[in-house]
């Protein structure tokens, strides 16, 4: 029989189908068996509508045979079958979908309408196989029919379509795979464990039994398409844990399924613990997409916000529009829906984590905490309002971790911000000079000791219009009270000398020098002005690019304290007094950098230093 052309101008579209479109070759099972699961829905729909068939469901199989020293693999089904014209209409047209056009034709809200999914629509995914295989042939026979045909082609060259011998209704593929050239492997795809895994992974979910011998390789039934009451907590476990690859069971288990504009079912799973790679560049987010069952995606990050990057899982939907390849997403509404959706789900479900298991929530939120702190940063503090309520922070009157809804419900009357401390940890925070005026007004201080956190506070601004503001701000006038305030007043202007002259000693190393009400015990501290803290630059400064942040510092101390009085009585002493207020100025300086976790400027100066002050030289 004299071989025919493709119709729709063969060469260049079907090198673009096996070169272009499809960025994974293994992908061409799943869309043989997908074809495959195809035939048998039509048959079983026939029943469903006419009766005339007597086929059950249960009698509907796919069988993949690998031949390794023939060199083939045929993907069997007794499903509906084609005819002569059918063979030459779906596969003799690239880009034609036959399931596609029955699902257009089907696509009512029957019953019988609802209890088919067709899987194909692009009628593209039969052509994968010329990826792998340098010949395909196709053995045909249409339901109710007595011909049988074979359809054969080795590409872009054409087809031929001959009448052929086959006892039952049903299609049979055989595809010859190529040999191994130019470094591609194309012989593992012959072996059986290849074979289980690809099953395994994309379609293990067709909802007929895949068979390899007497072996069935899929699990045709969805753990999210069960019977919620049928499904018992360490059955999730047990999937999520052989799925994604953890020792550990999930922290939490999210199940939902949507109706409505977007169409869908998601299972999700929040981790106990962080991956290894977690905080690194190779870490990469996204759920498992199905598509009626068929994984489409490995990963799909556009259904996951950043700061949810943590959560695992599927989402298996109808309504989603796949790019020819059914590779990758378009990005449309119904994703965007979907994304929106999963988004408040998971919100929800941490809060009520938070609410009913506190030991809990507290464990998942060390491994995972830094990463909401990163969402209220990000994007300029827009995703502030979606997490505030999800954070914790250590209270230094409640020796442990509280929310910011707990911190504010226990605000004193007289109190107008949110008080908080940042530092390298809890310990070296409670000793901070700049924590004393607070501490003395009976205040609740939150200690922040990840480097993001006064990053993330300062992007929130306010917490249910409480304004946050750190113990270190140069300006604590607004809680002062009139009194503290003149006196203070008058203290400056009897020090105005020795505050000058401690000045010009420290010069461009700090913005300004003053006296302070917030020291209580403590001689002397510092502080910033504007909205960079000392922690802060720190944090800035510590990473790779050389930026030299420095935060405009001011040098306070406490009018009261002995070593000021000492200081002012060496300035009445003239010029030999002059140089033991230098001396101490340095030593106070220093101090109240180590104090803040800093390092001191001059090493060697700072020892030198103490030595004069121990001699008294």
């Amino acid at each position: 029989m004299a071989k025919k052309q493709f119709k729709a101008e063969s060469k260049k579209l079907l090198d673009l189908m096996i070169n272009s479109i499809y960025t994974h070759k293994e992908i061409f099972l799943r869309e043989i068996i997908s074809n495959a699961s195809d035939a048998c829905d039509k048959l079983y729909y026939r029943n469903l509508t006419s009766g005339d068939t007597g086929v059950k469901k249960n009698d509907f199989v796919i069988t993949v045979t690998p031949d390794r020293d023939a060199r083939t693999i045929t993907v069997t089904d007794n499903g509906i079958g084609m005819t002569k014209d059918e063979l030459e209409s779906n596969l003799g047209t690239i880009a034609r979908s036959g399931s596609q056009t029955f699902k257009s034709e089907h696509s009512g809200d029957t019953k019988e309408d609802r209890a088919v999914d067709i899987i194909g629509q692009f009628g593209v995914g039969f052509y994968s196989a010329f990826m792998v295989a340098d010949r395909v042939t196709v053995l045909s026979k249409a339901y109710g029919s007595d011909e049988a045909w074979k359809w054969e082609s080795s590409g872009a060259d054409g087809y031929t379509v001959t009448e052929c011998d086959k006892e039952d209704s049903g299609t049979e593929i055989i595809l010859h795979i190529k040999e191994d050239a130019e470094g591609e492997d194309y012989s593992h795809f012959l072996e059986d464990y290849t074979i289980r895994n690809l099953i395994k992974r994309y379609s293990d979910y067709i909802r007929y039994p895949i068979k390899m011998g007497d072996e069935t390789l899929n699990t045709m039934e969805p753990i999210w398409k069960r019977q919620k009451s049928k499904v018992k907590p360490e059955d999730y476990n047990e999937y999520y844990k052989s799925k994604f690859g953890d020792w550990e069971d999930p922290a939490r288990v999210i199940r939902t399924a949507v109706e409505g504009v977007s169409s869908y079912t998601a299972l999700l799973f929040i981790p106990s613990h962080t991956p290894f790679d977690y905080y690194t560049r190779d870490y990469e987010k996204g759920l498992q997409l199905y598509s009626s069952g068929v994984m489409i995606m490995e990963k799909c990050g556009e259904l996951l916000p950043d700061y949810f990057n943590f959560v695992k899982g599927l989402v298996d939907s109808q309504d989603l529009s796949l790019n020819i390849s059914r590779e990758t997403l378009q990005h449309d509404r119904q994703l965007r829906n979907i994304a929106r959706n999963l988004e408040k789900k998971i919100k929800r479900e941490l809060e009520t984590f938070l609410k009913e298991d506190r030991e809990g929530y507290e464990k998942f939120y060390s491994a995972f905490g830094r990463q909401l702190k990163y969402g209220v940063y990000d994007d300029f503090g827009a995703h502030k309002d979606m997490l505030k309520d999800l954070l914790l922070f250590y209270s230094n009157t409640e020796k442990k971790d509280v929310t910011l809804a707990e911190y504010v419900s226990r605000m004193k009357d007289d109190q107008k911000f949110i008080y908080y401390a940042a530092g390298e940890s809890n310990e070296k925070i409670d000793i901070l000079p700049q924590t004393e005026f607070i501490k003395a007004k009976g205040y609740e201080i939150l200690y922040l000791t990840d480097e993001i956190d006064e990053f993330a506070l300062q992007m929130m601004q306010d917490y249910n219009d409480k304004l946050f503001k750190s113990v270190a701000s140069e300006d604590m006038t607004a809680e002062e009270t009139d009194a503290e305030k003149e006196a203070m007043k008058k203290a400056e202007e009897e020090n105005k000398t020795l505050l000058e002259y401690m000045k010009e000693v420290l010069g461009e190393r700090v913005t300004e020098v003053k006296l302070s009400s917030r020291l209580k015990s403590s001689a002397a501290c510092l502080t910033a002005k504007g909205g960079l803290s000392l922690e802060m630059e720190k944090v800035l400064n510590s990473m790779p690019i050389d930026q030299q942040i420095k935060a405009e510092r001011v040098f306070e101390l406490n009018p009261d304290h002995d070593v000021v009085k000492v200081m002012r009585e060496a300035m009445a002493e003239g010029d030999s007094g002059k140089e033991k207020v230098k001396l101490y100025t340095q030593l106070l300086y220093d101090q109240a950098l180590l104090l803040n976790g800093m390092t001191v400027d001059d090493p060697a100066q700072f020892s030198e230093n103490i030595n004069r002050i121990i001699t008294g030289k």
